[in-house]
């Protein structure tokens, strides 16, 4: 990349994208996505493309930094209240988790529901294949049928579980990654692929502390940093674009107003990337925004659910209250 290339800033030119009739449809969807958030303002790309291979290694290596709280609070309330859940569960049903990654708080409510079918969705394919795989070996009385899908979009589930009573799975406080209305249009997506009555045991991240939320976005270890950035290499390589990881750096922060932990990948120069023959340009400082981690409280999130086709059954949470585990059952 030029001198020059860093010092002219242009308009990129608007067109459809080159490279879309040689590629599959979810890569092609990823360009257009892309594309899309490199020329909004302010730009941002979608968080579900953080999850490659390596990008769902560095997120399982996130879970185990010690300033990241979410996870080992979340699976303390699941496995002291693993009976408790496992009671809302019918006998012989089939769970549907939607963004499975290492199934790791799966195993947890598996040995204690009597779930014969587990459907793990996600849609990191290759990381999803393996740990399946694991977890079959495992358990060889449970039946794994994974599904590599974005879990955000209509999917079909396998034939093996037509007329079984439906279980989803929903940990992690993902909703908190999407929007408000992306929030209820999810928790409505997630009531017609299970149906009614079936019964959705999430988990929901709670507002406190601004430290102890700027710490766990901000790991000493500088693995969210990491993981972040590497968005770019993955554009880089499967996108054939030009982006210079060292040209950026990680930036994550509570916004109070809007009650959500922000992550920003911030330009550190003036510069030009290209992404599929097009130009966008950064000003010194200038920000993609990468993901937002909404917190709510017990109040706001059954509201949620009940403006969304669900109504409250039960909730859990941790001595501190930092985190909560709903059971909800479809309208």
């Amino acid at each position: 990349m030029s001198m020059s290339d860093h010092e002219v800033l242009m308009t990129a030119p608007v067109r459809l994208p080159r490279l879309i009739e040689t590629l599959d449809e979810e890569s092609a969807a990823f360009l257009t996505d892309v594309l899309t958030g490199l020329s909004a303002d302010p730009k941002t790309i979608p968080p579900k493309y953080f999850y490659d291979e390596r990008g769902s290694q560095l997120f399982e290596a996130i879970t185990r930094t010690p300033e990241y709280y979410p996870t080992r609070t979340e699976i303390g309330i699941l496995e002291r209240h693993a009976g408790d859940i496992a009671a809302l569960m019918p006998k012989g049903a089939a769970m549907v988790e939607f963004g499975a990654g290492a199934i790791t708080k799966a195993r947890i409510l598996l040995g204690a529901a009597p779930i014969e079918i587990f459907v793990p969705v996600d849609i990191s394919a290759d990381f999803l294949g393996g740990e399946a795989s694991r977890l079959q070996r495992e358990r060889p009385g449970l039946t794994v049928l994974p599904v590599a899908a974005d879990f955000t979009k209509p999917f079909t589930l396998p034939k093996a579980v037509a007329g079984r009573p439906l279980v989803g799975f929903f940990p992690g406080s993902t909703l908190g990654n999407f929007e408000p209305h992306e929030a209820a249009a999810f928790l409505k997506h997630a009531a017609n692929m299970l149906g009614s009555g079936s019964t959705l045991i999430i988990g929901i991240d709670l507002v406190k502390d601004p430290e102890v939320l700027s710490r766990a976005y901000n790991d000493e270890a500088g693995v969210t940093a990491a993981f972040n950035l590497n968005l770019l290499r993955r554009i880089d390589r499967e996108l054939g674009a030009d982006f210079d990881t060292a040209g950026f750096w990680h930036r994550a922060f509570y916004n109070r107003e809007r009650m959500r932990v922000e992550m920003h990948l911030a330009s550190r120069v003036r510069q030009r990337v290209r992404v599929d023959g097009r130009c966008f340009d950064f000003r010194r400082g200038e920000t993609i925004h990468t993901e937002s981690s909404y917190k709510y409280t017990p109040e706001m999130f059954r509201a949620l659910a009940l403006g969304s086709g669900w109504t409250p059954a039960a909730m859990w949470l941790d001595e501190q209250q930092w985190f909560s585990v709903h059971a909800l059952t479809a309208r």
